[in-house]
């Protein structure tokens, strides 16, 4: 497919300048369109777009300031050049404060004419750009696109959707794999701050002596191998949302200097005494349990109770077991797509093996079986034989134990009963305590279910604190 001509619009009251302009930018294949004058120039914009416009600042009635403001108004997509001589380079200045791309000095240059423009249309093709995909991360991180239907998961989507539209700094947990950089782009690019960047920092990937200027910046010669001023991760987030990963894995002196950035949302780069002044939201995560941290002494107590101030809690994919067959489902066709497959689904018992698992790995574990049985699939099902043959001894060696009748015997019915009531238990912990879904499970009535609980004395643990 042959892309469109750029359009560009040219307007001087010199006749001569206009048609050098001309000819130089139609030698080279743009669409160039001219106007002798403003009010003709407002003519052809409201009646076309142009990719650019290059007008004379100085021209009688509306003059290149007007109908500038005329094209950021009424064309905000169409990048501006300003014509100027030597004399108003001063009014040149005011016009880029406007909105005008860059300016360029009379008389025209044909080299200098044409890098101006090429560099003002590629940046307008990378703004729009960015744009496009900050549009496409806002689809994919809508509440709606995430899966699961578990009470652990959608209590967690509740709050997501409850705290993304404010400033509220967010304390992320959960074990490795449960998604808790997903949780934390979903609060961005749900909020106020979603066309501004998102910044991600792993604290504990980078040594602890590198992770201050990552944070902060440094100068020029703030230390040894630092030969030019870095903008560290905080600058870069200003506006928007730094996301703070692995937090629990940052030194105490880093912490501290943290603290201050939580409370006055200011910092010095290395090697600098100017205070810079951002405005960023913060979210942290971590694996780790801070309040142990905490007493032990390896993480400040203040830090805690500024970062704390939105807990999110993710549960493990153990706890949500009910969520395996809507998740393998979502990343069947996922990579159905990226990998140009055909598989249709999991059999039954295939499925059921993926229930029995403990899933150490979360979510992260699920989604690289998925993608390695598809990428391996002979067939548009994926069997037992699919499944790795390290999940399928996980689950026999955490199945049930053989039973085994002691030399004195054993009381039948006792035996009985305490199985059954293990079984239950097992329903009611793997659904969150929903009896109909855990009576689903066991393949009874709700009723039946309630009944053998009130007999067996089973009763939902009260939630600690």
């Amino acid at each position: 497919m042959i892309a469109p001509m750029q359009k560009i619009l040219i307007v001087d009251d010199d006749p001569e300048i206009l048609e050098v302009i001309a000819d130089i930018l139609r030698e080279k294949g743009y669409d160039v369109g001219t106007a002798e004058d403003g009010a003709k120039a407002i003519k052809c914009i409201d009646a076309e777009f142009y990719d650019l416009v290059i007008t004379d600042l100085k021209m009688p009635e509306i003059d290149g300031m007007m109908l500038l403001r005329h094209v950021v108004d009424q064309s905000p997509d169409t990048v501006c050049i300003i014509l100027t001589g030597y004399g108003t380079i001063e009014s040149a200045v005011e016009a880029i404060k406007t909105g005008a791309f860059h300016y360029i000095t009379k008389p025209i240059k044909s080299g200098e004419m044409l890098m101006v423009v090429e560099t003002a249309l590629r940046y307008k093709h990378l703004e729009r750009e960015n744009i496009l995909l900050r549009r496409q991360l806002r689809k994919k991180y809508r509440f709606e696109n995430f899966v699961g239907d578990s009470r652990p998961i959608q209590k967690v989507f509740e709050l997501i959707e409850k705290v993304a539209d404010t400033d509220s700094t967010v304390l992320i947990t959960g074990e490795s794999g449960t998604g808790k950089e997903l949780i934390a782009k979903a609060i961005h690019y749900n909020s106020d701050r979603r066309d501004k960047p998102m910044v991600v920092i792993n604290c504990g990937a980078i040594p602890e002596e590198l992770l201050e200027s990552e944070l902060f910046g440094h100068e020029k010669g703030a230390f040894t191998g630092a030969h030019k001023t870095r903008i560290g991760r905080f600058e870069l987030a200003n506006e928007g949302t730094i996301f703070l990963d692995e937090i629990g894995d940052m030194s105490p002196n880093l912490q501290v200097k943290l603290l201050r950035v939580l409370q006055e949302q200011k910092f010095e780069r290395v090697g600098s005494t100017r205070t810079i002044k951002v405005d960023i939201r913060i979210i942290a995560a971590t694996n780790q349990n801070l309040v142990n941290a905490v007493n032990k002494n390896t993480f400040r107590e203040d830090l805690y109770y500024r970062l704390n101030v939105i807990p999110i809690k993710v549960p493990p994919l153990r706890h949500r077991k009910s969520d395996i067959p809507l998740l393998v489902d979502f990343f069947v066709k996922k990579f159905n797509k990226e990998k140009r497959k055909h598989v249709k689904e999991f059999t039954a018992e295939a499925m059921d093996l993926l229930l029995q698992y403990d899933w150490p790995g979360n979510v992260r574990e699920l989604e690289n079986l998925v993608e390695r049985v598809i990428i391996l699939a002979n067939s548009d099902q994926i069997g037992l034989d699919d499944v790795p043959d390290s999940i399928k001894g996980r689950v026999e060696k955490i199945g049930s134990p053989e039973p085994t009748i002691p030399k004195g015997g054993i009381p039948f019915d006792h035996a009985v009963e305490e199985y059954e009531k293990k079984l239950i238990l097992q329903a009611l912990n793997e659904t969150n305590w929903v009896k109909t879904k855990a009576a689903k499970l066991l393949n009874m009535n709700r009723t039946t279910l309630i009944e053998k609980m009130k007999k067996k004395k089973l009763y939902r643990p009260a939630a600690s604190s």
